[in-house]
């Protein structure tokens, strides 16, 4: 069977290492006679998975022992309404960067929550860049400071982290975490949907100081505070067993290639060839995100018109390559270049970009 070049924005591509692993133990997990889906959440095969996600995840990210890892449902959304309501009191307020649609979101959730103000914000230019953290702006009021590190839909990311000793920081880590590494104890929570870097959909991973962590929350619905959770491991209701398996299996590979370091010179070696291409394509294709925001996770791009794009996406998908239709917020392309996209994909799409290029632009000119 031939792979695709997979290029998708989430659920995205995973290791063919991680796939195959799974195919071998689809049947019989650990000699149980079981698959992974049919093994009670209570068993000792289950445990085992379990606790392998949160050791690795831990040993991966340099976990300091004062943080929580939390396995949650709900995706990166529902975390947008979790944070204000765990972390917001009503005599304090909630700062928010928007760098694009899912702060945005994050903020409207928030809004409803309890009193909001935005920190700094690149709406204004179509979210082409990162805001300068010296263009935050935080109040005595602030109860958080809340980011969303990697923008997937406007190709922009965080290369410099704010910091604050007083103000916790808040980030939405959906689409590049594990892709370089992070000092964790910068921030006080860290949430990541895991379909893009992590595993499949359907697990949500939250890391959150301890000291963060609200036991006078009674008026809180059980399953939306954070320390129902950390009480029970993850475990107070039946977790997404399948998907915390294959999350195990990605930290098992992560580590196998030399861990985040090795991860990240990797990435950037897979976002240089692309963005080479775009910059020495004489602005047949040109890039959404201002150069120093640029993401190492999500090329965006555009082409001299629409016909062109539509081309170019028809002929592309011919070679199979998948995913790589810009969102339709936005319009123009899109190459998510997550952890699993091997460098050789990336390699392979810049040279049918440069063929596309040549043919194409001797079209514009007759």
């Amino acid at each position: 069977m031939k792979r695709a070049y997979n290029f998708n924005a989430g659920p995205a591509a995973l290791p063919l290492a991680v796939l195959e692993k799974a195919n071998a133990e689809w049947l019989n997990i650990f000699g149980s006679g079981m698959s992974v889906m049919e093994l009670s959440h209570r068993s000792k095969e289950y445990e085992q998975i379990h606790a392998k996600a949160q050791n690795l995840l831990r040993e991966l990210m340099n976990i300091p022992e004062n943080y929580e890892v939390l396995f949650l449902q709900g995706g990166a959304s529902l975390q947008f309404s979790m944070v204000p309501m765990n972390l917001l009191p009503k005599d304090q307020v909630a700062y928010y960067v928007l760098t694009g649609a899912w702060s945005d979101k994050a903020l409207k959730e928030a809004k409803k929550v309890g009193k909001t103000k935005v920190a700094a914000s690149s709406k204004e230019d179509n979210y082409t860049y990162i805001p300068p953290i010296e263009e935050i702006q935080l109040g005595e009021d602030a109860a958080y400071l809340h980011i969303t590190s990697n923008n997937t839909i406007y190709g922009t990311q965080w290369k410099v982290f704010p910091t604050s000793s007083t103000v916790p920081i808040v980030a939405d880590m959906s689409s590049d975490i594990l892709s370089k590494k992070i000092d964790v104890s910068s921030f006080g929570l860290i949430y990541a949907g895991a379909q893009k870097n992590l595993g499949p959909s359907g697990v949500t991973v939250v890391i959150i100081r301890k000291d963060l962590i609200n036991n006078s929350l009674s008026e809180l619905p059980t399953m939306l505070n954070y320390e129902t959770h950390a009480k029970n491991n993850s475990l107070y209701n039946t977790p997404p067993t399948m998907a915390i398996y294959l999350l195990s299996l990605v930290l098992e590979w992560v580590k196998e290639q030399g861990g985040v370091e090795a991860i990240e010179k990797i990435n950037e070696q897979k976002a240089k060839v692309l963005y080479k291409m775009i910059d020495e394509s004489e602005g047949f294709y040109k890039g959404h995100a201002l150069p120093d925001s640029r993401s190492h996770m999500n090329v965006t791009f555009t082409l001299p018109n629409e016909e062109l794009t539509k081309k170019f996406l028809s002929q592309a998908k011919e070679e199979g390559f998948v995913g790589l239709s810009g969102h339709r917020s936005i319009g123009g392309c899109r190459a998510s270049i997550y952890n699993a996209v091997p460098l050789e994909h990336c390699e392979k799409l810049a040279e049918f970009m440069e063929t596309f290029r040549i043919k194409n632009n001797l079209l514009l000119k007759k």
